[in-house]
């Protein structure tokens, strides 16, 4: 009964996706400087992990075997160019908005683990455990 419980998955999941999106974050940050480089942001956790079914876009591998999913830190294939600003020498980083993309991540990966932590607490109490 306990044994795979959605929840926890998807605060992991959450996570994860949190790390991913902090990296890529940085990674733009650290070639804010270099002419021609192209700011790369992925998709909402929303949009990422939805079933296909309501509207995701993203389908899952478990295995080298499955068709048209994505492994599990296959960050390069799911990013996304960003070019809505640009500067003179073709850059397409913005500081101010890797700054909010950053501090959205971090809310992203508090959010997941204020659910684990919550999802924990009510555990717990069903089991007789404070």
């Amino acid at each position: 009964m306990f044994q795979n419980l959605a929840v926890f998955e998807t605060a992991h999941a959450m996570a994860v996706h949190a790390g991913k999106k902090q990296a890529v974050v940085a990674q733009n940050v650290a070639n804010a400087d270099t002419p021609g480089y192209i700011a790369r942001d992925l998709p909402s956790f929303k949009d990422m992990y939805a079933p296909r079914e309501t509207g995701g876009q993203m389908a899952r591998a478990t295995r080298d075997g499955h068709l048209h999913g994505v492994r599990a830190g296959a960050v390069a294939d799911i990013m996304v160019q960003d070019k809505t600003f640009a500067s003179p020498d073709g850059n397409t980083v913005s500081i101010e908005t890797e700054m909010l993309r950053g501090t959205d991540a971090k809310r992203q990966h508090d959010r997941a683990l204020a659910i684990y932590k919550s999802a924990i607490t009510v555990l717990r109490s069903s089991l007789g455990r404070q």
